[in-house]
């Protein structure tokens, strides 16, 4: 089972608190180690997480560097977990834009993760969809007939994905907004969706296994007809 999760949340559940957005971002720092412990407890393969869009880069600079010094503290203690969980790590999105320092964090966690298999964790970073399709067209351009097998490899390798990962069986989103924001769209096609009104900091396991649940409720027919057998067995 691949989750994706948009984090949203941080500053409005910071804002209702008369706190610095700064404070936000390292509760939702607490939420997404509550969550990555949780999904790797259960069935969750593959954990696909928003933590800093392409589009972020556009907030005020004090907000952007106290992400990535929030980033750049994650790795370095959260690696150690991850290791003692068996969970893979893997940063996914450009890296052009990032600092030496960060990419050499993000390597070394890579690597020291990689024989893990408990779970992928998958953390986008300066992430943006429709860059990754352009940009894989981009490359193609030459190669004439291509195949989706072709894309989806092409894909990943702009994307630095470690691993070729299925397509996102369920998508949550917090904060209450109800759309994708340039995440996963290739690999969100047939993603069933799950919008709640909680603030990213207040996502407990409690509300991530409620949207198990209610995954566990969709009819997922990927455009085709539920057979008479199926229907019989969800209605019981």
């Amino acid at each position: 089972m691949h989750i994706g999760i948009i984090m949203d949340g941080n500053g409005r559940w910071a804002s209702r608190r008369h706190l610095p957005r700064s404070a936000g971002h390292r509760a939702g720092a607490k939420a997404v180690d509550a969550i990555v412990a949780a999904a790797a407890r259960g069935s969750v393969d593959t954990l696909s997480l928003y933590a800093f869009s392409a589009a972020n880069w556009g907030r005020p600079n004090a907000e952007v560097n106290g992400l990535f010094n929030l980033l750049h503290h994650q790795l370095l203690t959260q690696t150690k977990k991850c290791l003692e969980q068996s969970i893979r790590i893997n940063v996914i999105g450009r890296r052009d834009r990032l600092s030496a320092d960060l990419i050499g964090l993000i390597e070394r966690s890579e690597k020291a993760t990689a024989h893990c298999t408990t779970m992928l964790l998958r953390i986008a970073v300066d992430y943006s969809a429709q860059h990754s399709l352009i940009e894989t067209c981009r490359r193609l351009r030459a190669e004439g007939d291509i195949d989706r097998s072709r894309f989806i490899a092409e894909l990943a390798e702009v994307d630095h994905s470690a691993l070729s990962v299925p397509a996102v069986d369920l998508l949550i989103r917090t904060g209450g907004e109800k759309r994708l924001s340039d995440f996963l769209l290739w690999e969100c096609a047939y993603a069933e969706l799950h919008f709640v009104d909680c603030l990213w900091p207040d996502f407990d396991e409690a509300a991530f296994s409620q949207a198990l649940e209610e995954y566990a409720r969709r009819d997922r027919r990927f455009g085709q007809v539920a057979s008479l057998e199926a229907a019989k067995s969800r209605h019981g």
